[in-house]
């Protein structure tokens, strides 16, 4: 009891600080790797951690110097293991608000003509079910995904996005990008998702756009060719069978400056509400 008020004495505002940092880190981590591999090689960390420390403290020598050596050796094969998360990590430092400035400076006239062109798009194929992958470049440059494809460079309008998916013709295969206001490529490849928690139901389309979405902060929409549903991916998640209007309140997070993590709660409650 002695010992608590000693130390409440003389924790300091810095202190306090220092901890609020250190938690909202470690939380931010957590965030990242949830859901991956990550996560399940962490628990084996913290196992031989805690077994490591045990040994010690019943004086288990040799159990203890194989453990303690076989950490500080696993610190360089971690990051080996651990280099998509990494990536990952350092990208979200990278892209956050106060280190970045809004790509579309667009007037309100422009964004709106460009989120109907690509709402109007998408509702006719998904009427038709014509699968479909479109792809919005934000912070992250998708500069080698656009290099896999045939670059366009060319002014987003309902009839080019419809015309590209058509089955049976050269570009349909593959993923749109779109960047800025242009239709930067089409028939893009895109790294297909290899997070083991996915659904078996989930198709190459959707695991890909999945995929662009875990490397970047890229949003992906998603048109299935089999049912015609919307879907979308953000962060790595798949968020499916949304309606037009959730599209294009999609798209203002794009093109309006309107938080998207906002959108995605608003349809994440609505979501667990149904």
């Amino acid at each position: 009891m002695e010992y608590a008020k000693t130390l409440a004495t003389n924790l300091r505002l810095r202190d306090f600080i220092d901890i609020a940092i250190v938690a909202f880190a470690y939380y931010k981590l957590y965030m990242i790797i949830r859901e991956t591999r990550a996560k399940q090689l962490l628990k084996g960390i913290m196992f031989i951690v805690i077994i490591s420390a045990l040994a010690s403290t019943m004086k288990l020598f040799t159990l203890s110097w194989i453990l303690t050596n076989t950490l500080q050796v696993g610190l360089i094969a971690l990051i080996i293991v651990f280099q998509p998360e990494l990536r990952k990590a350092l990208e979200y430092i990278g892209r956050t608000t106060f280190l970045s400035f809004n790509l579309f400076e667009g007037d309100e006239r422009k964004n709106e003509e460009t989120i109907n062109a690509i709402t109007t798009a998408c509702s006719a194929l998904s009427n038709q079910k014509i699968g479909a992958l479109i792809v919005f470049e934000l912070k992250t440059g998708l500069s080698d995904f656009i290099e896999s494809g045939v670059v366009i460079d060319s002014h987003i309008s309902s009839s080019l996005l419809i015309n590209i998916f058509i089955p049976n013709t050269p570009l349909h295969d593959g993923a749109v990008i779109i960047k800025d206001y242009r239709v930067k490529a089409a028939s893009c490849f895109l790294p297909l998702s290899d997070n083991s928690y996915l659904s078996q139901d989930i198709g190459t389309r959707h695991r890909a756009a999945i995929g662009v979405t875990e490397r970047s902060d890229a949003i992906a929409v998603i048109v299935s060719e089999e049912t015609g549903h919307l879907s979308y991916a953000l962060e790595g998640r798949l968020y499916r069978n949304i309606e037009i209007k959730e599209l294009r309140e999609l798209l203002k997070s794009v093109y309006k400056h309107e938080d998207k993590h906002s959108f995605f709660e608003r349809w994440w409650h609505k979501d667990v509400k149904k």
